[in-house]
């Protein structure tokens, strides 16, 4: 893989950037900048070597139709802020744009192309689409490991007519993942959360041979419990996992992973209660299993200390509540009190568990957080990633 750090001339040079900026914007507003915040670096180094940047991005599902709401515009106006710079944003029709109409005025550093969903032939990894993207252009850069597990037109089948890099963020996810894939400091512990083991089962199963402890919590663990013959009362439950479930166990037992899961549970009989501390064989039958007990949380803590590497996905509960968010602050805590003490290599994935860092002021306290998505689960599952196999 080439990057884009080591080129030595990029001085005029028009930088086609793919970045994933899908950001959340409710009534033109953006309520969570993080990703905004995470190219900054590629943007600044462009304007250093005083490349002219052509900006490719996303936001929502439009699937082939325009749609004003998914409009990038409230994103460049961000960026002018944060970058200030002025940027334009480009809302012609890409088979009709030509390169040398782009940065006529000589005042232009950046220039934003509309969102690149709103033509279907994005999705559809269109080879003529991309030939008449790469005309804009001298050279492409990927700085969108997020998007990296999608074949399309801007992200994968584009590097067939440009010279293609990898971008500066792109590049530190790709090494902080190799550290808990192919470079692991062991002991290292995986703790992982959501709804459904299905979804993370690919997760588990690739993950087992190269770790030490795998601590399931969150409403997964609610399929353990349940597996193990505790009652759950009316908590979230994913059907007919019993099989995911025994494999995940005996996967386990084959390598000497440990995997753990709840020894006491915090419940409530709604979303909004107060929260009841509970032994797994004492939860009522109108009982929500909403956050991990003290118990678990001491383990988890005893664990993390024990670790040399920590990869976190999922939250322990529901901690949109402050009742049920005590697990999640004290994992958080643990990991940043041994990141402190440079005794572990932290890394967080998952836009959950982003929420939780950034309702704690945490991101920065952690040696890695990704704001990848599916693209780092399926990394770590140990798929090919279309956009990271098309750089190389």
């Amino acid at each position: 893989m080439k990057y884009i750090k080591d080129q030595e001339n990029l001085n005029d040079k028009i930088v086609l950037l793919r970045l994933d900026l899908n950001v959340p914007i409710k009534n033109g507003v953006i309520t969570d900048e993080t990703r905004i915040n995470k190219i900054l670096p590629i943007i600044n180094f462009l304007i250093e070597k005083k490349s002219k940047i052509l900006v490719i991005s996303h936001v929502g599902r439009p699937k082939g139709k325009i749609i004003n709401d998914l409009s990038l515009r409230p994103i460049c106006e961000n960026l002018e802020i944060k970058t200030a710079q002025k940027i334009r944003l480009v809302r012609e029709n890409i088979y009709k744009l030509k390169k040398e109409d782009l940065f006529r005025n000589s005042k232009d550093r950046i220039i934003f192309l509309e969102n690149i969903r709103f033509y279907e032939e994005e999705e559809k990894n269109d080879a003529i689409f991309s030939k008449n993207l790469a005309k804009l252009a001298d050279i492409f850069v990927n700085d969108a490991f997020s998007c990296s597990h999608r074949a399309h037109a801007s992200v994968s089948k584009i590097t067939e007519f440009l010279p293609s890099f990898a971008g500066l963020q792109l590049e530190t996810e790709i090494s902080a993942l190799k550290k808990v894939t192919t470079e692991i400091k062991k002991p290292i512990t995986c703790i992982i959360g959501g709804s459904k083991i299905s979804t993370k089962i690919g997760l588990i199963k690739n993950l087992i041979p190269k770790f030490d402890n795998i601590i399931i919590v969150g409403a997964m663990a609610n399929n353990i419990l349940n597996y193990k013959g505790y009652p759950i009362g009316k908590s979230l439950k994913e059907k007919n996992c019993e099989t995911l479930i025994y494999d995940i166990f005996e996967t386990a037992k084959n390598y000497s992973c440990l995997i753990n899961y709840p020894e006491d549970v915090v419940v409530g009989k709604n979303m909004n209660d107060n929260a009841i501390i509970k032994e797994p064989n004492e939860v009522s039958n109108d009982d929500l299993i909403l956050d991990i007990g003290p118990k678990t949380i001491k383990k988890i803590k005893n664990i993390i200390e024990l670790s040399e590497t920590i990869l976190w996905n999922g939250p322990a509960g529901y901690f949109e509540n402050p009742s049920f968010a005590n697990g999640c602050n004290e994992i958080t805590k643990k990991i940043i009190e041994q990141n402190e003490k440079n005794l572990i290599y932290s890394i967080a994935g998952g836009g959950d568990t982003i929420a939780v860092l950034n309702q704690m002021n945490a991101i920065d306290n952690f040696n890695f957080v990704s704001t990848a998505g599916g693209a780092f689960l399926e990394y770590l599952e140990g798929k090919n990633l279309p956009g990271i196999k098309a750089l190389n």
